[in-house]
């Protein structure tokens, strides 16, 4: 063979294993632009949900206030009883005597 048609063969090897590792590179990123497609897609829909969990909250931000001042009204009173239960019993010699005593109508 002359030496024209050798630098061919080899030229055409060089082609096709460039061809061949330029289509596996393809492949790979491919592979990864579906992938991230997949992560984006996931994402994207926990961060729609998220967005419509949070468009709640000030629904349930005056119930939340009722009932968070309701148990602060409770929490008051019953600082009220104990301070006065307190009061009470520093000043009074026999309580049991009090409780037995009959009340004034």
């Amino acid at each position: 063979m002359s030496t024209g048609v050798i630098l061919w063969i080899i030229s055409l090897v060089i082609g096709l294993v460039v061809i061949g590792v330029v289509a596996l590179l393809l492949h790979l990123v491919k592979h990864t632009a579906i992938k991230i497609d997949a992560e984006a897609e996931d994402i994207w829909t926990h961060g729609k949900l998220t967005a419509s969990n949070t468009i709640h909250i000030p629904l349930f931000l005056n119930t939340t206030n009722a009932v968070v001042s309701d148990i602060l009204n409770s929490a008051v009173a019953i600082v009220g009883g104990a301070k006065a239960i307190t009061q009470h019993i520093e000043g009074c010699p026999g309580c049991p005597a009090c409780i037995l005593k009959p009340t004034k109508k």
